[in-house]
């Protein structure tokens, strides 16, 4: 890989405060490993898979994207119906399809907890920094990738 990683960073801030939280800790880890980053906003989980997919490029004809990897970023807590099972259920399966089908980095960061407690206790930077473990994660992916690519040129 030749210079920084830049990654866009796709949020779903439906609770507003918990995503302020995870989006901070992945940007202390992104600065931390000297990547640069852009954020865009969805209206929600669900909507994750499908922003990064146009983003990188995968709708075009030369399938170009100018991002190195991905951070999915968001909060689903549990309501009273089944709601919760399809969103977390289909995020999770849209981001998987796009990091095995189509070799995208992506560092999963959307909390599915019970209540909001257990998303704080993930959220916070000075818990579990779910955010930060996302970004990590993103990273490593993105070396693991280029990795891969320098072996087959030699």
């Amino acid at each position: 890989m030749t210079g920084k990683p830049h990654i866009l960073i796709v949020e779903a801030p439906y609770y507003r405060e918990i995503s302020e939280e995870i989006g901070a800790g992945a940007i202390e880890a992104l600065a931390k490993a000297g990547a640069s980053y852009e954020r865009l906003a969805v209206a929600g989980a669900f909507e994750i898979p499908a922003a990064i997919a146009h983003a990188a490029g995968l709708f075009r004809a030369d399938r170009r994207s100018g991002y190195d990897g991905f951070l999915a970023l968001g909060c689903v807590i549990r309501g009273e119906t089944t709601h919760y099972d399809y969103v977390c259920g289909e995020s999770a399966r849209g981001l998987q399809d796009l990091a095995t089908t189509e070799g995208l980095a992506i560092g999963f960061g959307i909390l599915t907890v019970e209540n909001e407690a257990q998303a704080w206790a993930r959220a916070r930077r000075s818990e579990k920094n779910k955010g930060g473990e996302a970004a990590r994660a993103c990273l490593g992916m993105i070396a693991l990738k280029h990795r891969f690519l320098s072996e087959d040129r030699q």
